[in-house]
């Protein structure tokens, strides 16, 4: 969600690349929040750290929960920033509520954005 964010309202002002420790499908609740954003992720696909290894960045951004496993370090940036977010991937609920929950953490993680960039 946040690089697709960072794309979009400030894409023209920097580079945005985004990846994990563990890769995986782009999570269907997500894509479906991004979508009533305006924002159509369905084609992303996750990235590993690996793919970026030995690239330098101005900036690392990471926005893992810092709960259960610690958020990765990327070695490469000049400027680090964090900020933590839960997972919406982590909690046990309905469906209803679990669409609820991650449109409210793509919109922690806008404002976050809007605020900080």
């Amino acid at each position: 969600m946040a690089e697709s964010l960072l794309k979009e309202l400030y894409g023209d002002y920097y580079e945005v690349y985004s990846a994990g420790t563990n890769p995986d499908s782009v999570n269907p609740y997500t894509v479906k929040v991004m979508a009533d954003r305006g924002i159509d992720i369905s084609m992303n696909r996750s990235k590993s750290l690996n793919e970026f290894k030995g690239k330098e960045f101005d900036y690392v951004v990471t926005v893992c929960d810092g709960e259960g496993d610690a958020c990765p370090f990327f070695p490469g940036g000049k400027i680090y920033i964090h900020k933590s977010f839960q997972d919406p991937a982590s909690v046990n609920i309905d469906e209803d509520e679990k669409i609820k929950f991650f449109t409210q953490i793509r919109n922690e993680i806008e404002g976050w954005i809007k605020e900080t960039f």
